[in-house]
């Protein structure tokens, strides 16, 4: 039996300066620049736990989220255990709010192309989940092929 992770990513662009929203992460295991976003809750819809982090992470609520896909992680542990990580995106210019920072990080807006200058500062793998916001493609399958390597990867969009 497979492991099964789901999770939201949202990228929250404002119409009137055309900047994307960032989140600087500072208390999980993935610290660095991403979007707003975070684990499907039992009983809990895609579209409401995107909804739900959003709002949780930066005091924003949003709204009129568009699907733009999702990326799909698949490899064994030690114990043979088959695991599976989902990360469903979405994107809005739809919002309103006082954007406050929180324990889970700070926030800031940005042009997309003065954020691709900072990958360095990245979350693990957020560099994977721009391409899934400009409509180009609808899936990206990752694999892992050497036991407990995650720096050696196999990553294909469809």
């Amino acid at each position: 039996m497979s492991k099964i992770t789901l999770t939201t990513i949202v990228m929250i662009r404002d119409p009137a300066t055309g900047q994307v929203l960032v989140q600087d992460r500072l208390r999980s295991s993935f610290k660095g620049l991403s979007f707003p976003g975070g684990h499907v809750e039992p009983g809990e819809s895609l579209h409401d736990c995107a909804i739900r982090e959003v709002a949780e992470e930066t005091g924003l609520s949003v709204r009129n989220l568009q699907f733009c896909g999702f990326k799909h992680e698949c490899w064994r542990e030690h114990d043979d255990e088959e695991h599976r990580y989902f990360v469903f995106f979405y994107k809005t210019d739809d919002f309103s709010g006082t954007l406050m920072d929180t324990a889970e990080g700070r926030h800031f807006w940005s042009n997309l192309d003065d954020l691709l200058l900072r990958k360095a500062e990245f979350t693990p793998w957020f560099e994977d989940y721009i391409p899934m916001f400009d409509g180009a493609h609808s899936e990206a399958f990752c694999t892992y092929p050497n036991l407990g390597d995650y720096d050696t990867r196999e990553l294909v969009y469809f």
